[in-house]
């Protein structure tokens, strides 16, 4: 019997790949999870890296932005009639007011600081787009997940009430129910029960596109042959579908969230822009531009500075979320 060529090192991991060095040398191969491997293709992505350091600043500026406002602006509800033309109705000086106090000027008429109800409005869009995608992933992973594992009359309930639930006017539904949605709900009141109303929403109108994802993948997975050895050997349903199907799920449903916030983010402007969205005076991008309809003649500054606010977020997210996809899928971009 023949010794092999070389020994393998003692302390060597069994499990892993070896390989020889052209010095004849052997060195254990590292093994890379789907994470990691998706991670270094990320890194490559130069867009999707901007998207994604301009998301995390964005989220920050959310989280921080009591701070931000007391170091850098003044309370989003303060008026400044003093900054205000008593005449024309319009900022003092020229770029809408903007200068050392005021960074990106004040509204006209009343004079309150854009800068902070940018930074306070970030919130809102924020809070809603996560919250309404979390909301819309969880309900679309178990009822996708149930429809394509077990099929049959369950499948088939849960593909027409999703068939049922894209076909309708997703904006006029929010529209109508706000209308009839009292003021004081859950122990919340005003804004706090627009924002509910909102997420909920939002979130119950986007769960059937995950669901369809879902469904989808966990028809092809639930073939494969890990599935099918996991079953021969008396593994039961629950097993399989949160040891087997689930973590195999992780990156489509990943990938969707992040291209549903810049979607929830939009929904929300759309509607605080038409008037059921949070009430005044709770700063909101979207109603900031409806409010600049009136004076973007004579203040356009007004219009541009929320309107670049939104299509930032919406571009960094859109970036971070096409990269996010291209990393986990390749093969899908070309």
């Amino acid at each position: 019997m023949t010794a092999p060529l070389h020994d393998t090192p003692a302390d060597a991991d069994p499990t892993a790949d070896i390989s020889v060095t052209p010095s004849g040398e052997t060195r254990a191969v590292e093994g890379r999870s789907l994470g990691r491997i998706a991670w270094n293709r990320l890194k490559k992505d130069k867009l999707a890296l901007t998207g994604g350091i301009v998301v995390v600043f964005l989220v920050l500026v959310a989280i921080f932005a009591p701070l931000i406002v007391d170091a850098f602006g003044h309370p989003p509800d303060d008026f400044h009639e003093d900054q205000i033309d008593p005449l024309l109705s319009t900022p003092v000086g020229s770029w809408g007011g903007i200068n050392s106090h005021f960074l990106l000027g004040v509204e006209p008429v009343n004079g309150r600081d854009v800068f902070s109800r940018i930074v306070y409005g970030a919130r809102i869009s924020l809070l809603v787009g996560f919250l309404a995608a979390v909301f819309a992933v969880l309900v679309g992973t178990v009822l996708g997940v149930i429809a394509g594992y077990f099929g049959g009359w369950l499948d088939a309930i849960i593909s027409r009430v999703m068939d049922m639930l894209l076909s309708f006017p997703q904006l006029l539904f929010i529209i109508a129910l706000i209308s009839v949605v009292p003021n004081q709900l859950f122990g919340l009141n005003g804004t706090g029960v627009r924002l509910l109303v909102m997420i909920l929403v939002i979130g119950f109108f986007g769960w059937p596109y995950v669901g369809r994802i879902v469904r989808g993948q966990t028809l092809s997975l639930r073939e494969r042959e890990y599935v099918e050895a996991a079953r021969s050997l008396g593994a039961g349903r629950g097993y399989i579908l949160f040891r087997e199907l689930l973590p195999n799920l992780i990156a489509p449903i990943t990938v969707y969230m992040t291209l549903m916030i810049p979607t929830n983010i939009l929904t929300e402007a759309a509607l605080s822009f038409l008037g059921a969205g949070v009430k005044p005076p709770t700063a909101s991008w979207g109603q900031m531009l409806s409010t600049a309809i009136a004076t973007y003649q004579s203040d356009p500054m007004f219009m541009i500075i929320p309107g670049l606010a939104i299509f930032i977020t919406v571009m960094a997210f859109n970036l971070f979320g096409d990269g996010v996809r291209d990393a986990f899928d390749p093969k899908g971009s070309r």
